[in-house]
């Protein structure tokens, strides 16, 4: 479908094409994408090609697979010559390399190599009439897919580690000796990475103190982000977690002890639809939760973690692999190898349930983690950790019978770092406040985005009857009604948007539009904003610089309501000045603040 409709090329390669290349003789080398998920572990291998004036890369689709959305894309952006898949079927390659077992792959003329994009191969893939998940064989490791007419399809099966090996043998001894152990390279990337972690952190939102959860699911009725199929909708919609769990992120999680991330298969996204996948989270999204795209991040993600709930994916077999505690919130084990380390890790890791407390069940999974808890499992990652871009490359120079280059070591690009995204909460905020007196007096705060559940009384001051509570409103809010009744009222923006003034300005003129709020905050950075209360003050609230030269960060938003809550309970504003003290959770902020010269509204 996605390729079927291409133009077929001329150059580099079609009837004519010697007459308009540039470089003529280059090795010819096809990436084979079968969707989304499959390409990217070819993005992964992608720079053991580069600096190679010898080779002329290109693209193509099989447009076998059902989810054939965002390739087109995708492939756009490789930038690569994209060949339609009957004029590659009829193009003669050194080399062809799939992520996926998915389509015509016995149509290519030329060395075939064929690696798992995922962690190994563990899932069974069953037939739409199958009546029985459990007999389905395993995608990847069985002959229906390694074998054509009784031969091995590709030239190099791709194996990471020696118990593949063992299960390909059991399963399709034709194919054992097509097998070549070469580690991972998205597993290696994730560890060349984690020297990073509170980088990653950092540019993820996350700020001292915070713990950061992510929601990771793969594709299918029964992951985590599936509805369970159990016989009826009524059924079905009893067994669904997911509900459950959006609600309980927002409402149970105190905004400013814990950041929450959504990690999901790109099957969901592009089989459903970005703006479904968005509609689904709108609730989530609105009160902080973050959807990482579903190719950026997501490896970040899950190395900035302090806890990931997660089914019997890769991503959560990952995570666990590099030590992160694990919650399964789904984990079908009929649908998986007995035999294989993801099946494992299901016997293993703790489980996700709606009884009880979600914020109780995260914490105990981290303080119960130990480091070496599922060093097991690293170990089945891959045989040979940090090695897989030298024994790929040597791998794929072998089979086009060409030299690798010399003088350049073979590596895999290092993870990027993530554009800075703190979260943002459009859905009211409940504060539960109060003030410690002391040598230090402090403002402590327990902020709760507020939906269609209470917070949970247990949740420290939520339960305190001496604890002041008050509710701030970003003025973007769909729940526009609440603005007239909220204390605080919050504007996000950079201070020199022509479209709000200065914020100055705007605090001001947003004070006469909502006569009911104490206090307007204007967050013109994110470790910083401008505050005017109701008797006039203008003053400018800031994140005081750490021992380290960093602003210690928190949500300005936080700052806002400290200083409320300090004046409402009777407090002077000339004591709160030059330094105010804010305690979220364990961690303690200082808040600088400072008088503006005020103007005339």
């Amino acid at each position: 479908m996605v390729m079927g409709g291409a133009a077929r090329l001329r150059v580099p390669v079609g009837a004519d094409a010697e007459r308009w290349v540039t470089r003529a003789g280059c090795r010819r080398v096809l990436l084979v994408v079968h969707n989304v998920t499959s390409a990217t572990r070819l993005l992964d291998v992608l720079p053991l090609f580069g600096g190679d004036v010898r080779l002329q890369l290109f693209a193509t689709c099989t447009g076998s697979s059902p989810f054939l959305a965002g390739v087109v894309e995708l492939l756009t952006g490789m930038g690569l010559p994209v060949l339609p898949w009957e004029q590659a079927k009829e193009t003669t390659f050194d080399l062809a390399v799939s992520a996926s077992y998915g389509g015509e792959l016995e149509e290519i003329q030329g060395e075939l190599v064929v690696l798992s994009h995922g962690m190994g191969y563990n899932k069974r893939l069953a037939a739409p009439d199958a009546e029985q998940q459990s007999a389905a064989p395993v995608f990847g490791l069985s002959p229906d897919w390694l074998l054509h007419r009784g031969r091995p399809l590709a030239a190099a099966t791709v194996l990471s580690h020696p118990e593949q090996l063992e299960r390909l043998r059991a399963s399709c001894p034709q194919a054992a000796p097509t097998a070549v152990l070469a580690g991972d390279p998205c597993y290696d990337r994730l560890i060349g990475a984690l020297p990073q972690r509170e980088l990653f952190r950092r540019a993820l939102g996350v700020a001292p103190g915070q713990k950061l959860v992510v929601v990771s699911s793969t594709w299918s009725s029964r992951s985590l982000f599936g509805a369970a199929q159990a016989g009826s909708r009524e059924a079905a919609d009893a067994d669904d977690l997911l509900p459950w769990l959006l609600s309980r992120l927002s409402t149970e999680l105190p905004a400013d002890e814990y950041r929450s991330l959504a990690v999901l298969h790109p099957n969901i996204w592009y089989g459903h639809g970005p703006g479904q996948v968005r509609a689904w989270l709108d609730h989530a999204r609105r009160a902080g939760l973050d959807a990482v795209p579903p190719l950026d991040w997501w490896r970040q993600a899950l190395i900035a973690a302090d806890c990931v709930l997660g089914d019997h994916s890769s991503v959560t077999y990952y995570a666990a692999a590099i030590g992160v505690p694990v919650l399964l919130g789904a984990f079908p084990q009929d649908a998986l190898d007995p035999h294989s380390p993801v099946a494992a890790l299901g016997r293993t890791a703790p489980r996700l349930v709606r009884r009880g407390s979600l914020r109780a069940q995260i914490d105990t999974a981290i303080a119960a983690h130990e480091p070496d808890r599922y060093a097991h499992f690293a170990e089945q990652a891959s045989s040979a950790p940090g090695e897989s871009a030298g024994l790929l490359r040597h791998l794929f120079y072998r089979l086009m019978d060409l030299p690798e280059p010399t003088g350049h070591t073979a590596l895999l690009d290092p993870l990027p770092l993530p554009p800075h995204q703190p979260a943002r909460r459009t859905t009211p905020v409940r504060v539960f406040a109060e003030v410690t007196d002391g040598r230090t007096p402090e403002v402590v705060l327990v902020r709760h985005p507020v939906s269609g559940d209470a917070p949970d009384p247990a949740d420290g001051l939520a339960a305190a009857s001496t604890a002041y509570a008050h509710t701030a409103v970003d003025e973007e809010t769909r729940e526009a009604g609440r603005l007239r009744l909220a204390d605080v009222i919050l504007r996000h923006a950079p201070a020199d948007d022509p479209r709000l003034g200065p914020p100055g300005a705007w605090t001001a003129e947003a004070l006469a539009r909502y006569p009911y709020s104490a206090l307007a905050a204007y967050a013109d950075g994110p470790d910083r904003c401008v505050v005017r209360t109701r008797r006039g003050d203008l003053l400018r609230l800031s994140a005081a610089t750490a021992p380290d030269g960093r602003p210690n960060l928190c949500d300005p938003a936080a700052y806002a309501s400290a200083l409320h809550t300090w004046l409402t309970t009777g407090r002077k504003l000339s004591e709160a000045i030059p330094e105010l003290t804010v305690r979220t959770g364990t961690v303690t902020h200082r808040v600088t603040i400072e008088r503006l010269p005020t103007h005339p509204a």
